[in-house]
């Protein structure tokens, strides 16, 4: 191989690197959440909340850490 192919060659590998980069970094960017915190996540909660009956999502568990309500959440009334 010529010097002047390898050159060619390794022209083009930076260049595929350097565009797969730019791919990777512009993929990673900022986005919109998907789903906002104060946004209900449901019909059903938006009806709960109407009704004063609102069962939050998560509760907190003996050290701190949340945790999904299952049991508010699934308790009939």
């Amino acid at each position: 191989m010529s010097a002047s192919k390898a050159r060619l060659r390794r022209s083009w590998s930076m260049a595929l690197l350097a565009a797969s980069v730019v791919a990777v970094v512009s993929s990673a960017g900022c986005h919109k959440v998907l789903f906002p915190q104060k946004e209900p996540r449901s019909q059903f909660e938006n009806y709960d909340n109407m009704r004063q009956k609102y069962v939050p999502m998560e509760t907190p568990d003996v050290y701190g850490k949340p945790q999904p309500a299952l049991r508010q959440r699934l308790q009939t009334s």
